[in-house]
């Protein structure tokens, strides 16, 4: 006996119910209220920056002005993507364009590391062949943009920072932030001591911080282009809580994916025990999914389970040998020591 037409009622009645809590107390219009505003503050003070490092020669300043032009580029396209994963979905885009925002926060950490890579071969030379620098006009110019980028980080923190897309932003920012400080306190040592090479050595410092967030960022959107779990979800341990169930004999196909951060989706087969509720073990399963991994968007397919599932297996067979499924995909759990 197949539940999965009242599953699939169910899912749509759960789903919608669950949508709410992904808002997590912000609205997309605050979102992009305050990534408005730290756009205006970057934008603004950028131009002034740029005129400021070529006045005082100084590569830091110079550097600073680029990331804060991929800052503005970020958070611009930040607010296309949001713009993108508002629409309802459609046509061929079952789940909309929600993913437009996990591409943005790709784009983002790629442009970290490549302008990351620029600079730190700008720096190199630097060191080897340091011009003069006007640390006065520099050391100012960092206090300037130490306040600027402060202001930025905090309206962008104001937004919904569980969305990898303005995850991207902030880090953006964040990283523009740490190089304005790093520019300050080489400035500082150029104005009291005359070591020019202050200002490219505080250049790879930023460098680094600037490839560990766009390394973080490419790899936490690689994983839901992937489609793997997310990474506080372990399938086999959820697998194995699941097929613990009163009345569950066996579960199989269970895929755990993000549809976009922060919305996890699920699927699965579950097999119940003849004369089991289908119908009220599918729902206990979904309540579970819901309270103890916040899984709202399920789709489980609960079957009796056939007879030749019931049969007792010989020493030696595995799980995989008596699996309901023909071309089961991922391991089966049951309620008994298996491996994965």
């Amino acid at each position: 006996m197949s539940d999965h037409g009242h599953e699939h009622d169910a899912a749509h009645e759960h789903g919608s119910g669950g949508h709410a809590g992904h808002s997590h107390g912000v609205t997309a219009d605050a979102d992009r209220r305050w990534l408005g505003i730290a756009l205006t503050l970057i934008t603004a003070f950028m131009a002034v920056e740029v005129v400021a490092g070529i006045i005082a020669s100084s590569l830091a300043l110079v550097s600073d002005a680029a990331h804060m032009l991929t800052d503005a580029a970020s958070i611009v396209l930040a607010l296309i993507a949001m713009r993108l994963a508002a629409r309802p979905a459609r046509g061929g885009f079952t789940y909309g364009l929600k993913r437009a925002e996990i591409l943005s926060a790709q784009a983002n950490g790629l442009t970290l590391l490549l302008l990351g890579a620029w600079l730190a071969y700008e720096a190199v030379r630097r060191l080897v062949n340091p011009p003069e620098v006007e640390g006065g006009l520099m050391l100012a110019t960092a206090l300037v943009g130490i306040v600027v980028n402060v202001v930025a980080a905090w309206c962008i923190s104001k937004a919904n920072r569980t969305s990898l897309n303005v995850e991207g932003a902030y880090q953006h920012i964040l990283n523009d932030l740490f190089a304005f400080i790093g520019t300050a306190i080489a400035a500082l040592v150029v104005v009291t001591t005359g070591f020019a090479r202050a200002d490219p050595i505080a250049t790879l410092v930023v460098v680094a911080l600037m490839f560990k967030a766009g390394y973080g960022l490419i790899r936490d959107s690689g994983r839901i282009f992937l489609e793997a779990a997310p990474a506080d979800i372990d399938p086999d341990a959820l697998g194995d809580k699941l097929a613990a169930q009163p009345a569950v004999v066996e579960v199989h196909d269970l895929h755990v994916w993000q549809i976009t951060s922060g919305q996890t989706a699920l699927s699965a087969h579950v097999l119940v025990e003849p004369g089991g509720d289908c119908h009220a073990v599918r729902r206990d399963l979904e309540k579970i999914l819901q309270h103890d991994y916040g899984i709202t968007h399920t789709t489980l397919q609960a079957d009796h389970v056939p007879e030749n599932v019931l049969q007792v297996a010989f020493p030696g067979d595995t799980a995989d040998d008596t699996a309901h499924c023909d071309d089961s995909h991922g391991p089966v759990h049951r309620d008994e020591p298996h491996e994965h």
